[in-house]
């Protein structure tokens, strides 16, 4: 709770000296613009996380990555939205670190990613992939009749 406080008396500090070095009018077309990018970003999540989910399926996105790149998207949304110079830094933040997330997931070489295709191909299992385990139980219908 202290560090909310923190965050919002920074905020409004920061917020202030800002608005006090490029005047009210820019100061109101900053706060609508980041706004509207915010809403923008939330409004095209679907798309978004439809590709990500589709680099994950085709390997070039561990689990790990898509995680992180959905939770720093949305994180990068909030914080646009959120009025003020210091969340919309953070919104920034936030929204290059999904950029970087997703350049090195199609950057880096995808034989370490796990591919949810060929998972199975990776987990080196004991035992030949075309036999077929079986148990056999034995009951004696001689055992089970009344005499």
């Amino acid at each position: 709770m202290i560090y909310l406080l923190f965050f919002l008396i920074f905020e409004l500090f920061l917020s202030l000296e800002v608005g006090s070095q490029i005047g009210f009018l820019w100061s109101v077309i900053w706060i609508v613009g980041s706004f509207m990018i915010g809403m923008g970003l939330i409004q095209n999540a679907h798309t978004t996380m439809q590709t990500n989910m589709q680099n994950l399926k085709n390997g070039k996105l561990n689990m790990k990555s898509f995680h992180d790149s959905a939770t720093s998207y949305f994180l990068g949304a909030l914080f646009l939205i959120i009025p003020g110079v210091f969340s919309d830094i953070l919104g920034v933040i936030a929204l290059l670190y999904t950029f970087y997330l997703q350049l090195g997931g199609t950057i880096t070489r995808s034989k370490y990613k796990t591919n949810i295709n060929n998972l199975n191909k990776y987990n080196n299992t004991e035992g030949d992939d075309d036999v077929i385990d079986v148990e056999i139980i034995e009951s004696s219908s001689r055992n089970n009749t009344k005499h």
